[in-house]
């Protein structure tokens, strides 16, 4: 039987490493950058939140502690255990459950804001992808809103083989850049490595069109910061964190630059219920 995308998905996130991949320098930028983004649009507390495709639930723990009710879901089993422990140990409620964003086991019309910050970039082929996006707007209230993430089509080429030099112990890589800027398909480099889907930013514009949202805004998130050789020392400092995430909010918009970043995020409402 021949492996589906999602095979390789659930052999890479079951190493457990995703729990600690938002402490890492370029993932404190993601993070606090996303977390910044999330809240220009983001309703009050105690709004329910759905955070699909969540992971570990990095996001889910930090919408718990500032008085969200969260729902979240995880095709990866380790994920929504690791969130079990890490929300029963910080005294948080979170409410979690195994769960394909293409097919939600949330009812209509349940949360005020959804969080689809993973599924899109594992999810290979566009109706899945704009599948997992209808789910969203399914799931929300009128007035609702969704942040939606999705991996830059040249971040292998930029951030994987020009700052990471991924070529040098995968010379695999060199031969597959051409084919994953021209189709957005990213193979895994070896068994269990990440794999997945890289858009453009006008691809992902259309995916949302194309699930009955509108656009609010589309922004990158990390932009030159993935390329800085000192970004653990500068963060380790207000003043020259400072600069770093200025510098990331200066150019987040500029539309010859959003692809440069690793990531960009959407943000979107349901067209027939823009409050």
């Amino acid at each position: 039987m021949t492996a589906s995308p999602l095979d390789d998905v659930r052999a890479h996130y079951s190493q457990g490493e995703e729990r600690a991949r938002l402490e890492s320098p370029l993932g404190k930028i993601e993070f606090a950058r996303t977390v910044e983004i999330v809240r220009r649009h983001l309703p009050p507390p105690p709004a329910v939140v759905a955070d699909i495709g969540g992971g570990p639930g990095r996001y889910a723990l930090w919408l718990a502690d500032s008085g969200y009710q969260v729902r979240h879901r995880d095709l990866v089993g380790l994920h929504v255990e690791q969130l079990t422990a890490d929300a029963a140990a910080d005294g948080l409620s979170v409410e979690t459950a195994v769960g394909d964003a293409r097919s939600l086991d949330l009812p209509d019309d349940c949360v005020d804001a959804v969080l689809l910050l993973g599924p899109l970039y594992h999810l290979t082929e566009r109706p899945e992808r704009v599948q997992a996006l209808r789910e969203a707007a399914r799931i929300l209230r009128p007035g609702g809103v969704a942040f939606a993430a999705a991996i830059s089509r040249w971040a292998p080429r930029l951030h994987g083989e020009l700052v990471e030099q991924l070529g040098r112990r995968f010379p695999t890589i060199i031969d597959q850049l051409a084919e994953v800027e021209e189709t957005g398909q990213l193979p895994p480099l070896f068994p269990g490595s990440f794999s997945g889907y890289c858009h453009r930013p006008q691809q992902l514009r259309s995916e949302i069109r194309a699930a009955g949202m509108d656009l609010v805004d589309l922004v990158s998130v990390e932009a030159l910061s993935f390329a800085l050789p000192d970004l653990e020392q500068r963060l380790a400092h207000p003043d020259t964190r400072a600069v770093i995430l200025d510098g990331a909010r200066a150019v987040e918009r500029v539309p010859e630059l959003l692809g440069l970043g690793p990531h960009l995020l959407a943000t979107a409402r349901h067209a027939s219920r823009n409050a």
